[in-house]
């Protein structure tokens, strides 16, 4: 019997899963593939040796929007988990976000009037005048030492392009704030689902087809016309078989190590500003879970140019590139039968509460 789809949802990851779930509980058959031999996208953890790796990076889901919170709370217990990074530039360490304890570590003042008056101090003209790159944008916000000391370098190796070569909307991701508070996302609601991101997706999919290991351009190859209508979380240049060029984008390399004591270096995340240290974080995994297991798990992440064979991360949305995906973008609005969203689809680096906001909406607007 040839089983034929309502939706095709090409891609694992939040989005693909979201919108398969609330499809699926609607009343619609459908089918999700992805590439990967797993699901969960780049939120994948894995279980190894009784620790949730993150695989491809740290994530932490925060969301100030409640019906995503509560849906996502519908798969997995979440935990109270906070992030709170840490800066270290040799033997320095300093806290993240830029708050009232990073400004008493690198100038010694006590009230949030002596730090500002600091900053003033070393903004110097771009105070007066519209940031032009990243570069003027942190001195603007941060003055020049802390630019210099926490920001400089990171950015660099992130991006692989010098700051004064950087859009300066980049750096507005950066909080700021002059209390004595280290929480990175000022969200409500924040936290690690109980169990790792896997089981989360895979309680998201449950009652769904899914086939793992196969491309898009397989499946439609060995399964003529068995979907009504595609949603396309890939990249949208690939789908199109880059007709107009490669949109660019930056990678990330990976190095996992398991290391027999309990606890390497008492956070989950640590950031290494030097542009002199290759890497540009240690991500410890059983913090995430406050972990209390006798051996520990860590990862080096390296900043990497991207090829066509490397997997994108993070979108290089300069002007060219914009302009690009905006052809590909018309193109993409010229036929019905496929929907592009996703981070990948859309060419936007998307927070996590965003993708299943989105194909909330998206399920919504198609199936009403």
């Amino acid at each position: 019997m040839i089983i034929i789809y309502d939706y095709l949802v090409v891609g694992a990851g939040l989005t693909g899963a979201t919108f398969a779930h609330e499809a699926t509980r609607r009343g619609k058959k459908c089918l999700v593939t992805d590439k990967r031999k797993h699901i969960a996208g780049n939120a994948y953890t894995k279980d190894v040796d009784g620790i949730h790796v993150h695989e491809y990076g740290a994530h932490i889901f925060h969301t100030n929007n409640k019906a995503v919170w509560d849906f996502v709370n519908r798969f997995a217990v979440f935990n109270h988990y906070i992030n709170a990074p840490i800066a270290r530039i040799g033997d320095e360490l300093y806290n993240l976000p830029f708050n009232m304890n990073t400004f008493n570590k690198m100038w010694g003042v006590i009230t949030p009037r002596e730090a500002m008056e600091k900053i003033e101090a070393q903004r110097g003209v771009s105070a007066n005048s519209v940031p032009q790159n990243l570069e003027e944008q942190a001195i603007c916000l941060v003055g020049r030492e802390i630019y210099e000391k926490l920001i400089k370098g990171y950015t660099e190796k992130q991006w692989g392009r010098l700051c004064s070569e950087l859009p300066a909307s980049i750096i507005k991701r950066l909080p700021l704030r002059f209390t004595y508070n280290n929480n990175y996302f000022n969200d409500i609601y924040q936290g690690i689902p109980i169990g790792g991101y896997t089981q989360m997706v895979q309680n998201m999919l449950h009652g769904v087809d899914v086939q793992l290991g196969i491309s898009y351009e397989e499946y439609n190859k060995n399964n003529p016309n068995r979907v009504k209508k595609v949603i396309y979380t890939g990249a949208i240049d690939a789908f199109y078989d880059y007709c107009f060029g490669h949109l660019a984008y930056r990678s990330l390399r990976f190095d996992t190590t398991r290391l027999e004591e309990s606890n390497y270096q008492g956070n989950a995340v640590v950031n290494y500003t030097a542009a002199d240290v290759p890497y540009t974080r240690v991500i410890e995994h059983k913090h995430f879970e406050f972990g209390t297991q006798a051996h520990t798990i860590i990862t080096h992440e390296y900043p990497t140019a991207w090829t066509p064979k490397k997997e994108p991360y993070y979108p290089i949305n300069d002007s060219k590139n914009q302009a690009l995906y905006l052809k590909y973008k018309e193109l993409a609005g010229k036929q019905d039968s496929v929907i592009f969203c996703g981070r990948l689809g859309t060419y936007a680096y998307l927070d996590m509460d965003k993708a299943v906001s989105e194909a909330l909406a998206l399920v919504n607007v198609l199936i009403p």
